[in-house]
């Protein structure tokens, strides 16, 4: 049974990338059963019939195009099978309690609607199966990670040490792309709001990214206060997908323009190597400042020693 139920899904996700709407007579075909026997092996693995799964994708989809383009709402309510913008007005406030105009002004909405199978839309245009066995992460990944934020939180303190002059002092050597106009107080600033930004994106909250161009001029203290509430909760978020094996799950970031679809493990490892170079950069100009006692932030000492 579950291998027809994929072959159901990639039916419709055929359908979804070609724009079709499929009929259940035509689903039931393609995967070579009755239309009896269909709804049943379909309602049995999905825990919701044919057309409640379809129905149910083309809302999600629906609901991402609204939050992601610019389209009128009756164009979308045609290309999720609706004949009016009444009836998909109705269907959509019962599945996501509120009209498609209030959704469109909404900061930041998750537009996963239940779905027992844990198959949903996945953008631009497909659908996304549940892992077949929990992907559970090494824990040296999990490791990584501690160091990275307690190697932060280090660096902060490192800064505190400096005058203002020193921190603000310009970083010669930068990737253009990446980070332009350094100092040590930037990138200090950079590696907690990463923390923040993908906590917010996480939890479905609204963030703003500071905008490019500015000096910054964060305080020490505040930046401390900030990654101690940020640190510790990116570590608990890192060590609870790892517990859970869900490194392979997908989240909604609605932080971008537009909203985008990301897998925990990717976000993690972003964050990773981002803060990687940044951190290097830091030890590199606390060593001209002439500190010196972080060595080189190696995470293999960090590890070995087991902070």
């Amino acid at each position: 049974m579950a291998d027809v139920f994929e072959e159901f899904v990639a039916v419709v996700a055929e359908g979804l990338a070609a724009d079709e709407l499929v009929g259940g007579v035509d689903l039931a075909g393609r995967v070579h059963l009755s239309r009896f026997h269909f709804d049943r092996v379909i309602g049995a693995v999905a825990g919701e019939s044919p057309y409640a799964f379809r129905r149910r994708v083309l809302l999600e989809r629906a609901a991402f195009r609204l939050l992601a383009e610019d389209s009128p709402v009756l164009d979308v309510a045609v290309e999720a099978g609706y004949g009016s913008h009444e009836a998909f007005t109705r269907a959509f406030v019962r599945a996501y309690g509120m009209s498609p105009r209030v959704w469109r002004r909404e900061s930041s909405r998750v537009f996963f609607l239940s779905a027992p199978s844990g198959v949903h839309f996945q953008p631009p245009a497909g659908l996304r199966l549940p892992a077949r066995k929990e992907v559970r992460g090494m824990d040296v990944l999990v490791r990584m990670v501690e160091h990275h934020v307690w190697l932060t939180g280090e660096m902060i303190e490192r800064g505190a040490r400096l005058d203002a002059a020193a921190l603000d002092r310009p970083i010669e050597l930068s990737v253009e792309g990446i980070d332009d106009d350094i100092s040590i107080r930037y990138l200090l600033d950079r590696l907690v709001w990463q923390e923040e930004m993908w906590l917010a994106s996480v939890e479905d909250r609204p963030f703003q990214v500071p905008e490019c161009g500015i000096q910054v001029v964060t305080p020490i203290p505040e930046l401390r206060e900030r990654h101690a509430i940020a640190g510790s909760r990116f570590v608990a978020l890192v060590n609870q997908l790892n517990d859970e094996g869900r490194f392979d799950e997908s989240f909604v970031d609605t932080t971008c323009e537009p909203p985008r679809v990301f897998a925990y493990g990717g976000m993690v490892a972003h964050v990773l190597t981002f803060a990687a170079h940044r951190r290097s950069l830091l030890i590199g100009a606390f060593y001209t400042a002439g500190i010196t006692d972080l060595g080189f932030g190696d995470p293999m000492h960090y590890v070995a020693e087991g902070k």
